[in-house]
């Protein structure tokens, strides 16, 4: 069974960093794409950012390019994102999933819910 748990979210306020952390259960992120989405209060899933089964090739939304850096642990099956000068439009609830922006899995953790606020 396919498992992912979220934690490392929380408030902050604006400029602030946090990191992300998606320990995955099920299957092997070495075999596989690893992605975070994100979804605000009233808005549909937005795709943050992904990353190659070996972890050489990234990609992010505009939005957090140059802000965001998504990692993987392949030892501990674990996605991280660190995400630095964070601004108020980045809240939201983040969530990790199997698979690239173009091909993502349906199944996904309950999230961690990040608040950028002063």
């Amino acid at each position: 069974q396919v498992q992912f748990v979220e934690s490392g979210g929380g408030l902050v306020q604006p400029g602030g960093s946090l990191r992300l952390s998606c320990a995955a259960s099920g299957f092997n992120f070495s075999h596989y794409y690893g992605s975070w989405v994100r979804q605000a209060p009233g808005k549909g899933p937005e795709w943050v950012s992904s990353i190659s089964p070996s972890g050489s090739r990234v990609d992010y939304a505009d939005s957090v390019r140059d802000r965001f850096t998504i990692t993987k642990d392949n030892a501990k099956n674990t996605l991280y994102l660190e995400m630095n000068n964070l601004k108020p439009q980045d809240t939201a609830n983040y969530y990790c999933r199997r698979g690239s922006r173009s091909s993502i899995y349906p199944d996904r953790g309950q999230g961690t819910q990040v608040t950028v606020s002063s």
